[in-house]
């Protein structure tokens, strides 16, 4: 059968599934360590399970902290912890078994029997309870002698005065309602619920079991002295009294410690849901953060939320710890400093190092007053936080809650990492790419010009003194436009390249518009060849705030790219006006470049500001555009704060607009 059962569960689960008790007892690292071994040579899961039963909470500290260790050590030997909450610690074992598909269960032999019960020991029970699986024993040498460990503290059987305060007057009312209603002639049998009322009542306002067990005395004794014959007195006439006096002791004591019990599992419950919630809203509010400095921030704050103690905060940069932010109890503002104390920082430091925690309740820095926790995916750590001490002891399931916790966030973290990675690879391969192109279309398209400089130069070295002088005057005509098409070029070049590295500075002041397209049409004046080129500011003296030479450069790219991307005789108009109707931002200054040459397709209009476009009209000259022009105006001009358009010249034609900021002019006498 033992054979048969193996294979089944072998089928089932794919291979042994290794489960190990978690327990404070000393000798629980030897079962740790047992359970771990017998997974490695089965080469199946191991999994460490703790049983948290409301008595857990009255732990004494120091076996909560070896329990915390024996925690540590099963997950550094591989472990998948789980923490389940229950009073029956057999039935949440076997319970726990069934689901999960264990194969073997490890646990320690003890003389430590559940609850009040006098029946088999633990490990007895929980053999009844799945005989189908294999149980190893582990001796505990210190148990077989007597010398077990305390598991528990004593349960606090009165919480305080006010027990007993609440417990004398829920009794003393439900008396004076038996008494009323013996006076309407209620028999005693009908008072008997009201005395199990009170004794409920009192186990639901009161904490601890001995008011329970106390009103369940003090009701039948209230009962006999004040509502049985002879009344106010101890005797009874009736024969079967004796047995109803049983009979309500036992049903009170059964029913205040039910009523108890069930206060406890409804705590658990409560905090369970809690707990549950916080996890859920730490999901949600995780992936909306941008940024580890955010991510932190969520999980201090939820963190705080949980435990409602100061929370620490260390992000890892460059594989050191960084600058520490610290997030008070009380909710206030964080403190953007490291966290005073050196011993905090340099515990912090080592579970940066060692991806271990530290701290209070720990080995590591025990006198420190914050205990650390690794944020860690895999074997890298994203960061380290620092939870205050709040009291001597603390909450396993919070612990197991923390990791969670950090476990979202060291994925959160993670995936910022990643995200932001990808980023940064695609901007560097697109900039590889634009360096790319930008070195193929200047290799490619310098050596027109330069050919053709280098080759009139040479021209005019070796025949000079056979050229009349038409010839020579051409040659030279080639030679100016050649090195003017390449100053203009190298100028855009410099400006995008400022623009791409964020170091161009605007310096800005009013200027007179006319004065400005003047003098930028004089750059280009000799370059308009056969084209007629004019300029129309109107009547009204027309200021806007501008860097003067930006915006020159800006006309005259545009300028030039009408006079590359239009016949010769066409006519070139510059005009400027005021914005009719002003827009919402203010008033503006409107400067146009016109021509009356075939304009631009529809299908490129979408592009022609983009860089390294240059669409597929042929150019006049031998010279071919790198398309950046047009990109360089539109970005000198965002940066003034206007805009830059392209619309159809009627009949034909185009027109480049661009707006600047309008200053009023100021008259002084």
């Amino acid at each position: 059968m033992g054979t048969e059962r193996n294979t089944q569960t072998d089928l089932r689960t794919g291979g042994e599934h290794i489960l190990a008790c978690l327990s404070p007892a000393p000798s629980n690292a030897r079962i740790i360590r047992t359970a771990a071994r017998m997974a490695q040579a089965f080469r199946g899961t191991f999994t460490a399970l703790y049983v948290r039963t409301p008595e857990a909470a009255r732990l004494p500290e120091d076996d909560l902290a070896r329990l915390h260790e024996h925690i540590r050590l099963a997950e550094q030997l591989g472990a998948d912890i789980s923490i389940v909450e229950g009073e029956d610690v057999t039935e949440q074992i076997g319970e726990f078994a069934r689901v999960s598909g264990i194969t073997t269960i490890v646990l320690g032999r003890s003389r430590l029997r559940h609850g009040f019960r006098s029946g088999p020991l633990l490990s007895e029970r929980i053999q009844e309870i799945v005989p189908e699986l294999d149980v190893h024993i582990i001796p505990d040498p210190a148990a077989e002698d007597g010398e077990g460990y305390r598991r528990l503290l004593p349960a606090p059987l009165l919480s305080g005065p006010s027990d007993l305060l609440i417990m004398g007057l829920i009794l003393s009312l439900v008396t004076a309602a038996g008494t009323v209603f013996l006076n309407f002639g209620f028999t005693v049998y009908n008072i008997v619920p009201v005395y199990l009322l009170g004794v409920l009542l009192v186990s639901l306002f009161t904490r601890g079991y001995l008011c329970s067990v106390l009103s369940a005395v003090l009701s039948v004794v209230l009962f006999n002295y004040f509502l049985t014959e002879p009344r106010y007195t101890f005797h009874a006439y009736a024969s079967g009294y004796p047995v109803t006096f049983a009979i309500m002791l036992a049903t009170s004591v059964i029913t205040g410690t039910l009523a108890s019990k069930l206060k406890d599992q409804v705590k658990i419950s409560a905090q369970s849901a809690y707990r549950t919630k916080v996890l859920h809203e730490t999901d949600r509010l995780l992936r909306h953060a941008e940024g580890e400095r955010e991510i932190l921030r969520v999980t201090a704050g939820q963190l705080l939320k949980l435990l409602g103690c100061g929370i620490a905060a260390y992000p890892e940069v460059d594989g050191s710890l960084g600058p520490g932010v610290y997030y008070p109890s009380d909710g206030s503002a964080p403190e953007e400093a490291p966290v005073s104390g050196a011993e905090v920082r340099e515990a912090a430091l080592w579970v940066l190092q060692n991806r271990e925690p530290a701290g209070f309740s720990t080995k590591r820095f025990p006198e420190c007053g914050f205990l650390f926790f690794p944020i860690r995916i895999r074997s890298r750590v994203c960061g380290v936080i620092g939870i205050e001490r709040r009291r001597a002891s603390a909450d396993l399931p919070q612990d197991s809650m923390i990791r969670s916790i950090l476990g979202e966030c060291a994925l959160a973290i993670e995936n910022d990492r990643n995200h932001k990675e990808k980023e940064e690879a695609a901007i560097r391969a697109r900039n590889e790419q634009l360096r790319a192109d930008l070195l193929r279309t200047i290799s490619h398209d310098l050596r027109t010009p330069l050919t053709s400089i280098s080759g009139n130069a040479d021209y005019l070295r070796k025949s000079r003194q056979t050229l009349d002088e038409e010839t020579i005057r051409q040659v030279y005509t080639d030679i100016y436009e050649d090195a003017q098409w390449l100053i203009s070029l190298v100028e855009n070049l410099l400006s995008i390249s400022r623009i791409s590295d964020g170091q161009m500075q605007l310096r800005t002041s009013p200027q007179p518009v006319a004065e400005v397209i003047e003098e930028a049409l004089q750059h280009v004046h000799d370059r308009g060849g056969p084209h007629i080129l004019s300029a129309d500011t109107g009547q009204e003296i027309l200021i806007a705030r501008m860097d003067a030479k930006l915006i020159m450069q800006v006309i005259i790219n545009l300028v030039d790219n009408a006079v590359k991307y239009t016949p010769a005789g066409s006519r070139i108009l510059v005009r400027a006006r005021r914005e009719d109707p002003p827009s919402p931002e203010g008033r503006r200054i409107v400067i146009s470049v016109e021509d009356n040459g075939p304009g631009v397709p529809d299908a490129e209009k979408p592009y022609i500001f983009e860089m390294f476009y240059t669409g597929r009209t042929g150019i006049a000259d031998s010279r071919r555009s790198l398309g950046l022009g047009l990109s360089l105006c539109r970005s000198i001009v965002e940066a003034h704060g206007g805009g830059i358009t392209l619309a159809d010249n009627k009949p034909h034609g185009s027109v480049f607009s661009f707006t600047l900021p309008a200053e009023e002019v100021q008259l002084h006498e």
